[in-house]
C-alpha cells in the first residue's frame, strides 16, 4: 500500500511539475497591422497577409492573432486575380485564410493600443474586439507595416504616435503583461517610433529605417501596377520561410535583413540587445509545430527599390511607359502633372510657414534642414494636427507626401518655438488649402 502511495505522489508531482512548466512557457501571441489602404499601398497589406500566414504555419493558433488591415485589395477592381493577394512575383496567395479581425475605419492607433494592453472595453467600432491576454509569462510579436513620419506611424484616418506607444509598453511592462515582446516596424523614420525604448523593458525591436529617412518598396508587378511588398518586410519574411527559426536568433535574423537592405535603407534595432539570443520561433511560432510550416519561397530576386515617397510617382510612370493609347497617356501625365504640382506647392507652403514662425534667417535655415529627435511631443503633435487638418490631410492619396515635411515642425519644436507661433503660422499659409 505503501508503494502504491509513494507511485501516486510521484505522478501527481510530475504532473504538477509537467503543469508549471508548461504554465512557465507561456503562450505567444501576435499583432499585425497594415496601416494603409489603396490600391497604390498595395504592399502593406500583402506585408501583412503574408506575416500571418508564417505565425500560422509556424504554429500559433488564431485565438493568440490578431489581425488589422483596411481589406480593400483583394476584390479590388484593379485586382487581376480576384481573391488573392500576393507578396512576390510569381508568388503564392497570402491572403487565403488570414484573419480579419479590424477592417475598414475600425482600424484605427486607439483600437490597436487597446488591442495590446488587453483592454476589450476600450475597443471601438465594428471589428469582433479581440485583444491579446498576455501574461506574464507570455511573448509577445507585433509587426506593423505603413508610412510613418518623425514621431508617428500612419493609419487610414489617423496617426499613432511615439508617446503613446511608449505609455503602452509601459504600462504593459508594469502590468507584467508579458516576460519579452519583439516588435518589427516598417515605416519611413520608423528608428524614430523606438529610438528612446529603454533597454530594461524586455522589448527587442529592429526597425526599416533610422530616424531620418525612407524605407523602400519592392517587387513591381506589372500585371497588377503596383508594388507587392516593402524590402525590409520581404527580407525578414523570406528569411523566416526559408529558415530553421529555431536554431535561428533574433540577432542572426536582424543581422540577414541589415546585410540584404544594404544600399537602400538602414535597418536598426533598439531596446535589450540580450534578447538577440533568444530564437526567432519563440515570437514567430510555437516550437513544437515548427516542423510543420509552410515554406513561401521566394520565386526570383526583385531588381528594384525605391524609396516609399516614390512609389506613387513610379507606378505612374511605368503606366505612362507601358500605355499605348493616347487618350490614357494624357490621363496618366496629367496625374503625373498635378501631383508635381502638389509637391511644389507643399514645398513653397512649408517654406513659408517656416519664414513667418521662426525669429531669424539662420533659424529658418535650421528648421527647414535640420535632423533632430523628437522631446518636445506636445508641441509637435499639435503642429502635425494642425498642418493635416488646414494645410494637406496626407490620409489623401494625393497628399500623402505631405509627412516627408514633418520634420520641419519637429525642428520648429525642438528649437523650442512657440507652438501658438507655429499654428498661427500654418493658418495664415494655408487658409482655404486643405478643403
Amino acid at each position: 500500500m505503501a508503494q502504491v502511495f509513494l507511485l501516486g505522489a510521484v505522478v501527481v508531482c510530475s504532473l504538477l511539475l509537467l503543469n508549471e512548466a508548461q504554465a512557465a512557457q507561456g503562450k505567444n501571441w501576435v499583432v499585425i497591422v497594415a496601416g494603409s489602404n489603396g490600391w497604390y499601398n498595395y504592399r502593406h497589406q500583402a506585408d501583412a497577409c503574408h506575416a500571418y500566414q508564417i505565425v500560422h504555419s509556424h504554429g500559433i493558433p488564431d485565438e493568440q492573432i490578431v489581425v488589422m488591415m483596411y481589406d480593400d485589395l483583394a476584390y479590388n477592381t484593379e485586382n487581376p486575380t480576384p481573391g488573392v493577394i500576393i507578396n512576390q512575383p510569381n508568388g503564392p496567395d497570402v491572403y487565403k485564410g488570414v484573419l480579419k479581425d479590424y477592417v475598414g475605419d475600425d482600424v484605427t492607433p486607439e483600437n490597436f493600443l487597446a488591442v495590446l494592453r488587453g483592454d476589450a472595453e476600450a475597443v471601438r467600432g465594428k471589428g469582433n474586439g479581440k485583444v491579446i491576454h498576455s501574461g506574464p509569462d507570455d511573448h509577445v510579436f507585433v509587426y506593423f507595416t505603413d508610412h510613418g513620419a518623425p514621431g508617428l506611424l500612419a493609419f487610414p484616418n489617423n496617426e499613432l504616435y511615439v508617446q503613446d506607444l511608449d505609455q503602452t509598453l509601459t504600462q504593459m511592462y508594469q502590468h507584467n503583461q508579458y516576460k519579452k515582446m519583439v516588435m518589427y516596424i516598417e515605416s519611413c523614420e520608423s528608428g524614430s517610433m523606438m529610438v528612446n525604448l529603454p533597454p530594461n523593458v524586455n522589448v527587442f525591436s529592429t526597425t526599416a529605417a533610422n530616424a531620418y529617412e525612407s524605407s523602400y518598396a519592392c517587387y513591381y508587378d506589372s500585371d497588377r501596377g503596383t508594388y507587392l511588398g516593402d524590402l525590409y518586410s520581404v527580407n525578414w519574411m523570406e528569411d523566416s520561410d526559408q529558415n530553421d527559426l529555431s536554431s535561428e536568433t533574433l540577432q542572426q535574423q536582424f543581422t540577414i535583413v541589415k546585410e540584404k537592405t544594404r544600399g537602400s535603407s538602414h535597418v536598426m534595432q533598439f531596446g535589450d540587445m540580450n534578447m538577440g539570443d533568444m530564437k526567432v520561433i519563440q515570437f514567430q511560432g510555437n516550437a513544437a509545430a515548427a516542423a510543420a510550416a509552410q515554406q513561401i519561397v521566394s520565386i526570383k530576386p526583385f531588381k528594384h527599390a525605391i524609396p516609399s515617397p516614390d512609389v506613387t510617382l513610379d507606378i505612374l510612370q511605368r503606366q505612362l511607359q507601358k500605355e499605348e493609347n493616347e487618350y490614357q497617356s494624357n490621363n496618366i501625365r496629367q496625374k503625373l502633372q498635378e501631383l508635381f504640382k502638389i509637391r511644389q506647392s507643399m514645398q513653397q507652403v512649408v517654406k513659408k510657414i517656416a519664414e513667418m514662425a521662426t525669429h531669424s534667417e539662420e533659424q529658418k535655415t535650421r528648421v527647414l534642414n535640420a535632423q533632430s529627435l523628437l522631446s518636445q511631443h506636445t508641441c509637435y503633435k499639435s503642429a502635425v494636427v494642425t498642418f493635416k487638418n488646414h494645410c494637406f490631410n496626407w490620409n489623401m492619396p494625393k497628399y500623402e507626401y505631405a509627412l516627408r515635411h514633418l520634420f520641419v515642425f519637429q525642428n520648429m519644436c525642438e528649437e523650442k518655438i512657440d507652438p501658438e507661433r507655429i499654428q498661427q503660422a500654418m493658418l495664415k499659409v494655408c487658409e482655404g488649402l486643405n478643403e
